[in-house]
């Protein structure tokens, strides 16, 4: 089984457009669905509820590793912490790093998921097929944001 995910767009925006799509946290909740209460600084967590129907009640939260401005942002998170009283609350972090590069039609997205072997075998498997979507769904959610929106 894989022990990463890989996800590359094509977006017909220019990269500073999907730079602060990225990394504006108001931004980033508006096409990731989630509301997060403090800016993106290197070091430091923003949490906030997923505002996906029906999601309302899981707590979003990452730290910032990384922000290179137009080039790469990178966080880890809580992949599958839905709740408090589940064992997914306790799953160990993975690594998210977003790159950006300029291309003939706008910005190449690229995108690394890892830290999947910390997860217990049985686990991973669930964990890493959800986000595998979760990911394709993501991307699909930006493109409609950078080049439809203002």
């Amino acid at each position: 089984m894989d022990d990463r995910i890989e996800k590359h767009i094509e977006l017909k925006a220019p990269v500073a457009r999907v730079w602060r799509a990225l990394t504006d946290h108001n931004e980033f909740g508006t096409w990731f669905r989630a509301r997060l209460d403090s800016p993106f600084e290197t070091g430091k967590s923003t949490r906030g509820p997923c505002t996906y129907p029906g999601y309302e009640h899981v707590q979003f939260e990452i730290v910032v590793t990384k922000l290179e401005p137009e080039r790469v942002f990178a966080f880890t998170w809580g992949p599958y912490a839905v709740d408090p009283k589940d064992d997914s609350f306790n799953d160990p972090p993975t690594t998210v790093e977003f790159t950006l590069e300029a291309s003939a039609g706008g910005t190449r997205l690229h995108m690394i998921e890892t830290g999947y072997e910390k997860f217990p075998s049985d686990r991973r498997r669930v964990v890493f097929r959800d986000n595998e979507g979760g990911w394709t769904i993501q991307m699909e959610n930006i493109a409609r944001y950078v080049e439809h929106a203002s």
